[in-house]
């Protein structure tokens, strides 16, 4: 079995073999855009190197006891680390293969089927997973308990994992059993068959002729040792889904029933909800809301709904118009999809985002109303993705093909974005520095207050400014002379 240092190792010498940003910065700045450049990041502290347009760049980043490293060849791989928190991570042909490190914790994955990971547990030993989805599930630990091996579907116990606590089987569907918290449930002829038991619950199914379900009122314990009441419940169907019904929060202050006829009706009874629908699902629905104080119809339901009261109002005629809003929270649109509003306002928090046909268009922004401070983000697929996040950092990108539908990817970013990002602009207004890229560095501007720098066509025009002076080069001869700077006293 391959450790997580062997892994490590592998990606470290991929990195070596492609350059490396202890190497390519012995060069100094070096501007043959889009053959090589190299230039200051713009958002924050770093440096970054780019070569053969799109096809590799390199980058350090992060302030003191905080660097990241990053190595990528678009859209074929990008490996990542940051020393000072120990942290790493790979990426082969976007999410195909990766592998995730922080600290003694580790994950490796092939196209999810292919997967094995490790670290440690609040117990404070190490497991090891091994995975084949569907076929192989292990684990291995120093304490035997958490051990387990599964070959599925002929033998097997699995921990942890599909939302359960534990799962045995055999044979499957022939035999599993299942365990969440104290509920276990033993499946014959999976999912025909089941008999189900746990602290004063018991119940089974012959599916789909009749199940039932009985649970008593029971107490438990919090994390602080405080007992709590755990309402009991009485479930039961009959041919289903035609017909079901179901008793819940016995024993509790609103203990509720509910049933279904299906398609005739469907009901809900409680001290503090009360709902009523026939013919189920497209037809008329009464809602009265004793929490939330408002009442609801529709007809038929959810595509015409009218709701009145404190907690809630709606007026929707799908697929024509909605307005609905309460306390804290706006909804409209307009011949959905074409047209969709929403906010959220909830101090310090106001979000707003208004989108057209989904994300061909979208508007998003962020308030701290405490702090008085904003971001905003506006994509335009696929043209262009513009950015400014609470610091007040600009970016534009123009064309822009999966930025947005996966806004927050780090991966999209450092795999993908390089290839199609014909013009990139940045502008940071703590240190007043500013960029725009052409092609990939074809044509480039650096500026901060201090100085100015321009290159074009693989460094055959370039200009620069600053304190010493102005200086450009044209077919790489030189013009311009330095300034001479007052003797210090």
């Amino acid at each position: 079995m391959f450790s997580a240092s062997d892994f490590r190792l592998g990606w470290v010498m991929i990195a070596l073999v492609l350059g490396t940003p202890e190497f390519t910065s012995r060069a100094g700045e070096i501007e043959f855009g889009p053959i090589f450049h190299t230039f200051k990041l713009t958002l924050e502290p770093g440096e970054r190197q780019e070569a053969a347009g799109p096809l590799w760049h390199s980058q350090q980043s992060g302030p003191p006891g905080d660097r990241f490293r990053l190595w990528a060849m678009p859209p074929l791989w990008s490996y990542g680390r940051n020393d000072d928190v120990d942290f790493e991570e790979f990426d082969f042909l976007w999410k195909i293969a990766t592998y995730n490190r922080y600290g003694p914790e580790y994950r490796f994955q092939l196209v999810q089927w292919f997967s094995f990971a490790g670290g440690g547990t609040q117990s404070g030993t190490n497991v090891h997973r091994f995975t084949l989805f569907p076929i192989y599930f292990q684990q291995r630990s120093t304490i035997a308990e958490k051990n387990y091996t599964a070959l599925f579907p002929i033998y097997g116990r699995i921990e942890g994992r599909f939302f359960r606590d534990e799962i045995k089987f055999t044979l499957f569907p022939i035999y599993g059993q299942s365990r969440k918290k104290d509920v276990v449930t033993d499946n014959y002829l999976y999912p025909f068959v089941h008999i189900r038991h746990g602290d004063g619950l018991r119940g089974w199914q012959f599916w789909p002729l009749y199940g039932a379900e009985h649970k008593e009122v029971t107490w438990r314990t919090n994390h602080w040792g405080d007992p709590f009441l755990v309402g009991g419940h009485d479930k039961q169907f009959i041919l289903w889904p035609l017909f079901h019904e179901q008793r819940g929060g016995l024993g509790t202050t609103n203990a509720s029933h509910q049933q279904a006829f299906l398609p005739f009706y469907s009901y809900l009874r409680s001290p503090l909800r009360d709902s009523t629908t026939f013919p189920w699902p497209i037809g008329y629905t009464h809602t009265v809301d004793r929490v939330k104080k408002f009442q609801e119809w529709g007809a038929p339901w959810p595509l015409v709904v009218f709701a009145r009261g404190e907690g809630k109002h709606t007026d929707r005629v799908w697929p024509f118009f909605s307005h609905a809003h309460d306390a804290t929270q706006t909804s409209e649109w307009y011949l959905w999809p074409v047209y969709k509003y929403n906010r959220l306002h909830n101090d310090p928090l106001d979000r707003e985002r208004t989108r057209i046909l989904f994300f061909l268009y979208s508007d998003a922004s962020t308030k701290n109303t405490e702090a008085g401070t904003s971001q905003r983000r506006i994509d335009l697929w696929p043209l262009f993705t513009s950015t400014r996040d609470f610091e007040g950092r600009r970016r534009l990108q123009v064309i822009s093909f999966l930025e947005p539908f996966l806004p927050n990817s780090t991966s999209v970013q450092r795999d993908l974005s390089p290839l199609w990002s014909l013009w990139r602009s940045e502008k940071s207004p703590r240190t007043g520095a500013r960029s725009q890229s052409l092609l990939w560095n074809l044509y480039r501007r650096d500026a901060s207050p201090e100085s100015k720098k321009c290159s074009l066509l693989f460094g055959l025009f370039k200009y620069q400014s600053g304190p010493d002076g102005k200086r450009w080069r044209v077919f790489y001869v030189p013009f311009g002379k330095k300034k001479e700077l007052p003797a210090q006293p």
